[in-house]
């Protein structure tokens, strides 16, 4: 979910990428399954990237590539249909 004061404010998702859902809003294709945001470039497992990066929601930015410690979030890795790399 993204919060109001995401949406096209201050250089924000812009508002023709997300749809609302209550007092707050989703991307679009978020809400559907299998879900894919409307933002996301490329092929899964292949080459993904997003084509909002630097105006990307905050529950984007706290989902990193990588651990705090410099490990590789396999979580992230998996939703992009991709393995890790080996320490």
């Amino acid at each position: 979910m993204l919060y109001p004061d995401e949406v096209a404010l201050r250089g924000g998702v812009p508002q023709e990428l997300v749809n609302p859902v209550g007092g707050a809003f989703c991307m679009q294709g978020t809400d559907g399954f299998p879900p894919r945001c409307i933002a996301l470039e490329g092929e899964v497992g292949q080459a993904v990237r997003c084509t909002i990066y630097a105006q990307r929601p905050l529950v984007c930015r706290e989902f990193n590539e990588y651990e705090p410690d410099g490990s590789p979030n396999p979580s992230c890795f998996k939703l992009r249909g991709l393995v890790p790399p080996r320490p």
